[in-house]
C-alpha cells in the first residue's frame, strides 16, 4: 500500500457515526461521534476534520471504503451517499465493505483462535440480522451465513454462544455498545479483502439490506 494515498473509510450502519483516513497499520486517523440521529449532520464534519488534521485533500486518497450493511436503513443511505459523492469527485474507486464481516475481522484481533461467536443487530421488533463466525488463524470464517431470523429462532441459536451487537433481545449480549465495526477496520477489510469490490460504477452501488423495506403511509380518515 502507498502510505501517501490513504483509504477514506466511512461507517454509519448503526448509532456510531465514524470515519477514518487509513494510511497503514502504523498510521491512521479515526474520528467518531455517538449522537442519536446525527449522521446526516455530523458525517461531513468528521470527514473534513480528518482531512484538515492530516493535510490530505480528497484527490490524494486511493479509494473510498464504505460499510455497506446490513444495518440502519437511513444510516446506510447517508454513508453510501457521502461515499459516492467523495469517490466521484476525487475520481477514485468505491469499495463496499460487508458490515458484519468487517466487525468479525475486528473481533479476530481480540478473540482467541477457535472462538465461535454471533453478530446480530435489530431489524425490527420481530426480527434480527444474524451471522455466526469462528476465528481461524487470526481471521474469521462463516459458520452460519448472514440472514434474518425471527426473534424466537435467534434466541435458540444464541444459546451458549457469545453474541456481539444489539438485537434488543438478549440481556446478556457481549458488549451491546459494539454494534458496528470501527471505520479503521472497514478500511483494513477493504485493503485486505476488497480488491474484487472496487468499482467506479457509483450509480449502481447500493447498501445491502437483505430485507425489502416497505414504506407505510398513514391515511387520514
Amino acid at each position: 500500500m502507498n502510505e501517501d494515498k490513504p483509504i477514506l473509510a466511512i461507517e454509519t450502519s448503526e448509532s456510531l457515526c465514524n470515519a477514518a483516513l487509513y494510511f497503514s497499520d502504523r498510521k491512521y486517523f479515526v474520528s467518531c461521534i455517538k449522537l442519536k440521529h446525527s449522521h446526516s449532520e455530523k458525517l461531513f464534519e468528521i470527514i473534513e476534520f480528518l482531512f484538515g488534521t492530516t493535510g490530505i485533500i480528497p484527490q490524494q486518497i486511493s479509494s473510498v471504503a464504505v460499510s455497506g450493511g446490513p444495518g440502519s436503513f437511513t444510516g446506510l443511505r447517508i454513508g453510501m451517499s457521502a461515499a459516492k459523492g467523495i469517490a466521484s469527485g476525487a475520481g477514485v474507486p468505491l469499495v463496499v465493505v460487508p458490515t458484519f464481516e468487517a466487525m468479525a475481522y475486528q473481533l479476530s484481533f481480540q478473540l482467541m483462535n477457535g472462538s465461535v461467536f454471533i453478530i446480530s443487530n435489530k431489524v425490527n421488533k420481530d426480527e434480527v440480522y444474524y451471522a455466526k463466525f469462528q476465528i481461524k488463524s487470526n481471521n474469521y470464517i462463516f459458520v452460519d451465513d448472514l440472514t434474518i431470523l425471527a426473534n424466537e429462532e435467534f434466541v435458540k441459536k444464541a444459546e451458549g454462544v457469545k453474541v456481539f451487537g444489539n438485537s434488543g433481545i438478549l440481556p446478556s449480549e457481549e458488549n451491546s455498545l459494539f454494534c458496528s465495526p470501527s471505520a479503521e477496520f472497514v478500511a483494513k477489510w477493504a485493503l485486505n479483502f476488497g480488491a474484487g469490490n472496487l468499482s467506479y460504477n457509483y450509480d449502481y452501488i447500493e447498501p445491502v439490506y437483505i430485507k425489502n423495506f416497505l414504506i407505510k403511509k398513514r391515511f387520514k380518515k
